[in-house]
């Protein structure tokens, strides 16, 4: 079971939370532009690093709100916020 610390109301455990993907994915500034297949890569491609990963989390049995964390896939220990 993972221990994640919400900036807002501290240590809680990882049922409370549910995750939001890669955090710092900017949003298309010409989204009209893009073609299907870059949208396709735009919503389904993502790195996947052994080791630290920046990720968005949101408390959704909590406050509700997001916050960025840096989680080591490897060990799933949580490190400082991106």
């Amino acid at each position: 079971m993972l221990l994640i610390r919400c900036p807002w109301c501290g240590d809680r455990d990882e049922v409370e939370f549910s995750y939001g993907g890669a955090a710092g994915v900017a949003y298309p500034a010409d989204p009209d532009a893009l073609s299907d297949v870059e949208w396709g890569e735009y919503v389904f491609v993502r790195d996947n690093p052994k080791g630290p990963f920046a990720e968005r989390w949101v408390h959704s049995s909590g406050c509700r709100r997001w916050f960025d964390a840096v989680r080591d896939t490897v060990t799933h220990e949580f490190g400082g916020r991106s």
